[in-house]
């Protein structure tokens, strides 16, 4: 019955953004809020993660929290330039997944690090 009647809300919600005149400016704003809530969500979940572990990251050494942080950077930017990067084509989307493959594989040989000898 819940399956039912959640098809059912959004189904009217989609025949109000397809029908009311405005409606797909509204539903812009509201992606736009509730993406904006995700990201402040996932930047107090980070600052908090750090804040916790802040000891830990001072213990890695310079040249393996360089290492983290510029996989992190990595991430970052591959994610802000994926719409470019899969407009180009397969080459676009490959060198995006190299990207997210090498940030992934550098983290993990820091976690290794950090569990061998931290």
């Amino acid at each position: 019955m819940s399956a039912a009647r959640n098809v059912g809300i959004v189904l009217v919600l989609a025949a109000a953004v397809a029908f009311i005149p405005g409606g797909g400016t509204t539903a812009s704003v509201v992606g736009a809020v509730l993406s904006t809530l995700i990201l402040v969500s996932l930047v107090f979940f980070v600052a908090r993660l750090y804040r916790d572990h802040r000891l830990d990251l001072e213990m890695l050494g310079d040249r393996w929290r360089g290492l983290l942080y510029g996989a992190v950077a990595v991430i970052v930017l591959a994610m802000a330039a994926r719409p470019r990067l899969r407009s180009e084509g397969d080459g676009g989307t490959i060198v995006w997944i190299l990207l997210l493959a090498g940030a992934a594989y550098a983290i993990y040989l820091v976690w290794r690090h950090h569990r061998e000898y931290g």
